[in-house]
């Protein structure tokens, strides 16, 4: 099975997350934390700060990784590094996401996240309840 190695930022603002939802492909309309494949020769870091760039027209601070999920999708088999990061500025643009929203603890499981995103979510209400 193909592998796939992609990065995801879970950006956070206060207490909110924020959630982007997908318009296109085979899991068009699903939920996922931004991010994207890495190309080589890239560090996982550099990866997401170009895909944040790419994406949402925004810069990132990464704060800490925090997990690294291993999926099986029916064609490939992903490795996702999910870093807790936090906006440079206030500016974001949707670019290839249909849909945008900030969610807080209890409104984390109220969109339909793509099974890979779901698995970190216990991770990311533990990180907002301790703030």
């Amino acid at each position: 099975m193909k592998t796939i190695e992609v990065v995801a930022a879970i950006i956070r603002k206060g207490d909110k997350i924020f959630a982007t939802q997908r318009g296109y492909g085979d899991w068009k309309d699903w939920w996922e934390f931004p991010g994207g494949k890495m190309e080589a020769g890239e560090s996982a870091q550099e990866a997401l700060a170009r895909e944040i760039r790419e994406e949402l027209d925004a810069e990132i601070g990464l704060d800490k990784l925090l997990c690294t999920v291993e999926w099986d999708y029916p064609q490939f088999h992903l490795t996702m590094h999910c870093f807790m990061a936090h906006l440079e500025g206030e500016a974001l643009h949707l670019n290839e996401h249909e849909a945008a929203r900030w969610l807080g603890a209890d409104d984390l499981r109220t969109v339909k996240w793509l099974p890979a995103d779901d698995q970190i979510l216990p991770l990311i209400e533990k990180e907002l309840h301790e703030a």
